[in-house]
């Protein structure tokens, strides 16, 4: 069993400020970083700590071909990320004190993703397979086309969230991963609970995982519902707390385990990135995360998965 991801490369630019920068203000930063980052390289690597076997699709800039490195470290095949002659996708981050970011995206090459890199990537992959998307890369429609000719189970997280774009592929998608932000600009409503119930009347279909900050993690489909809460921990940068949990709970899943087990391992996985700074470099191992569980396991939550 295979995850194919595919998902953005980004080259992260780290700022530690005191407050967001304001209109006209300039503002000096207090630490600077250059990370590897962006939705889908987080979530590979996510997916590849947790032990999964996971194909990275997508396309970098040449000149930055030393995040390949990285995420061949982590685990993840990239024998499917494609070197591009221009700009890689990269973020500039705004970090406060308070582990509240703020972050301008340049797409870059990852929108320069083909059909015909989409097709020769997923030509081996077939019914038992996943495939993970974001919305950081273009291609997706393509992508979901040859998924479904070939049986895979399709996974969206669609962020960042262009209502417009994501709408018209949740006919075909099986499971979705949005923050109750994202729910709510996707059903137009303006409250969590409105857009549970929106979303599981208009996508029947659809297994959902509805992650709700510091209250935890909800598991919708038809007429089910279950929740993980979160686990109190003191966060330092929650930058790469959603793909965490995305990842770790798309291993769980692919391999069988229950949405409920997969979600519990999702907020332990995401608990313990908030307490590090960085993007891809706060993923905590498979071991660490189970060491985490054991310790906590009757412990009180209350922390922020996402």
């Amino acid at each position: 069993m295979t995850l194919y991801n595919l998902g953005s490369i980004n080259i992260d630019h780290l700022y530690q400020v005191d407050h967001f920068v304001r209109p006209g203000e300039t503002l000096s930063s207090t630490d600077y970083q250059t990370v590897l980052g962006g939705k889908g390289a987080n979530q590979s690597i996510a997916l590849a700590r947790a032990g999964a076997e996971v194909r990275h699709l997508g396309a970098l800039g040449q000149q930055d071909d030393w995040a390949l490195a990285q995420l061949q470290e982590a685990g993840v095949n990239t024998d499917h990320i494609t070197l591009l002659n221009q700009a890689s996708g990269h973020a500039i981050i705004q970090l406060t004190t308070a582990a509240e970011n703020a972050i301008i995206l340049y797409p870059g090459a990852n929108h320069c993703v083909t059909d015909a890199h989409l097709q020769q990537a997923l030509a081996t992959a077939g019914s038992g397979d996943w495939l993970l998307m974001q919305n950081e890369t273009n291609g997706l429609e393509a992508a979901v086309a040859q998924a479904r000719k070939q049986g895979l189970t399709l996974a969206f997280n669609p962020a960042p969230m262009d209502v417009q774009r994501v709408r018209p592929l949740l006919g075909q998608i099986d499971w979705l991963i949005v923050n109750e932000i994202e729910a709510m600009d996707l059903t137009e409503t303006r409250t969590v609970a409105a857009a549970e119930a929106a979303l599981v009347k208009t996508y029947p279909q659809l297994h959902i995982l509805l992650t709700l900050g510091k209250a935890g993690v909800v598991y919708l489909h038809q007429n089910l519902r279950d929740s993980v809460a979160a686990h109190s921990v003191e966060a330092v940068d929650t930058t790469a707390a959603g793909d965490t949990f995305i990842g770790y709970a798309l291993s769980a899943l692919a391999t069988g385990q229950s949405p409920k087990q997969a979600m519990a391992l999702g907020t332990a996985a995401a608990a313990i990135c908030v307490t590090r700074l960085g993007a891809s470099s706060s993923i905590p191992t498979l071991a660490e995360t189970q060491a985490f569980i054991s310790k906590n396991a009757h412990s009180p939550k209350d922390g922020d998965p996402a």
